[in-house]
């Protein structure tokens, strides 16, 4: 396998447990007790800006309503992205992508970018966010691409066939590995509760890392260390020091 530039411990979201998910003040909290990878989802906007956020719709993270993909950057930057987590962050905007390319490069950073597109917009969201990113990280350590979606990774390997990709897997289904190697991915990352010593071995016999997301529990953890895991991705960022 190739040199692997990513750290072990990965925080979800930034710190998107303490902190609003997929902020930059979430990335701070994250920074703050040590974290230097990050996990975060990115979508884009009505004039294609990319941005993080998770859900397709405003309304559980933002004050606003309706389809994020639906709106203009310039509408969604004015939105409170931080008032439904708690009062000390009201007021805090979503991220753009290039703020937390502006953080993360700063900082030492990396970050593995979760192409999360809004339904109907998977091809041409992979496209979009790794153009966007190989322009923002160009120099730096390049983000880890990784989707769900298999046209948004193909998406992705058209937009900036350099960077490398993920496959992210909620589910062990037939051709999940052919469906990686197919794409050029350089690592699988699955639900914690699949992934075993098979599995691992598995992926690495393909030449590929193997992380998984979202382990909160320390025997788990150790479970996972001991079989030889690449990556952890935790919310639990209070508890696991990624030293």
């Amino acid at each position: 396998m190739n040199p692997w530039p990513y750290p072990l411990w990965i925080a979800h979201r930034g710190a998107g447990k303490l902190a609003p998910e997929n902020t930059l003040a979430a990335f701070k909290l994250g920074h703050s007790y040590g974290y230097r990878a990050f996990e975060c989802d990115v979508k884009l906007s009505a004039d294609e800006h990319c941005f993080l956020m998770h859900d397709a719709t405003l309304e559980r993270t933002t004050n606003g309503q309706g389809t994020a993909a639906d709106k203009p950057w310039s509408e969604l930057a004015r939105l409170d992205a931080g008032g439904w987590h708690s009062e000390a962050y009201r007021g805090e905007p979503l991220a753009s992508l290039e703020a937390v390319a502006d953080f993360c490069i700063a900082e030492g950073c990396t970050v593995n970018l979760e192409i999360k597109p809004t339904p109907g917009t998977e091809l041409r969201t992979g496209q979009v966010a790794s153009g966007e990113a190989a322009r923002l990280w160009a120099g730096s350590t390049p983000p880890l691409l990784s989707s769900f979606q298999l046209e948004a990774l193909l998406g992705a390997m058209e937009g900036a066939p350099e960077l490398p990709r993920a496959l992210l897997l909620d589910a062990l289904k037939p051709g999940w590995l052919d469906h990686a190697q197919r794409l050029g991915c350089v690592a699988v990352v699955t639900h914690h509760p699949l992934m075993d010593e098979a599995t691992i071995a598995a992926i690495h016999g393909a030449g590929m890392r193997a992380l998984v997301y979202t382990v909160n529990e320390t025997a788990r953890a150790q479970e996972l260390l001991t079989l030889g895991i690449d990556g952890l991705i935790t919310d639990a960022v209070d508890r696991f020091k990624p030293a």
